[in-house]
């Protein structure tokens, strides 16, 4: 098997379609091969250490089959206090999150790894926004629910899905609530890809 003419230098590790748009606001050049990891939330650790965690875990699972290559990997979740916030299993699990998150101030965390070439040390860093929701009636949640598929998303919402419906304010980077947090990722992309 021969091989492609091009391999770009970076490959994204998620199949998630936010994550390769923003990735695309800082370079279009790169393959997208996902890692095949399952997500762990030990209780030991902090939000942030988990999303850390997950991304590492991410970005090594492929990075060990492309030790040539940069992998970025990424992992988001939603925090209220200590409670998780992941991708709900039902539309009724979706509901319930958006029940508990209405009218309060939450934590979005995203775990970012860059991984290789080896023998290069992974980068891994933590990006924190707080998004403080409006207070959302019962009819409302379902209203937005009907507008924005909730359950490939942490805490079943989309800020760049209809957002304005349900979010108040945020406090932080935009693009950590989409999935990747652009602003600490562009210089150290910038110094990789150079």
């Amino acid at each position: 098997m021969s091989a492609a003419p091009h391999s770009p230098a970076l490959i994204l590790a998620s199949a998630s379609p936010r994550r390769s748009e923003l990735l695309r606001q800082l370079t279009s050049d790169f393959e997208i091969i996902t890692a095949n990891t399952d997500e762990i939330q030990p209780e030991h650790l902090s939000p942030a250490e988990i999303c850390q965690v997950n991304a590492h875990r991410k970005a090594v699972a492929v990075a060990k089959s492309h030790p040539d290559r940069i992998v970025l990997a990424a992992d988001t979740l939603v925090f209220l206090g200590t409670r998780v916030y992941g991708k709900p299993g039902s539309m009724a699990q979706a509901l319930e999150m958006l029940r508990e998150l209405q009218g309060r101030a939450h934590s979005v965390i995203t775990g970012v790894c860059l991984a290789g070439p080896r023998p290069r040390p992974a980068d891994i860093f933590a990006e924190i926004t707080t998004v403080r929701f409006k207070p959302l009636s019962k009819e409302a949640i379902a209203c937005y629910h009907k507008l924005v598929n909730p359950l490939d998303k942490a805490g079943a919402y989309g800020i760049q899905e209809h957002g304005e419906q349900i979010i108040e304010s945020i406090e932080g980077s935009y693009s950590n609530v989409v999935g990747l947090p652009l602003e600490r990722l562009k210089p150290k992309l910038a110094e990789l890809l150079r």
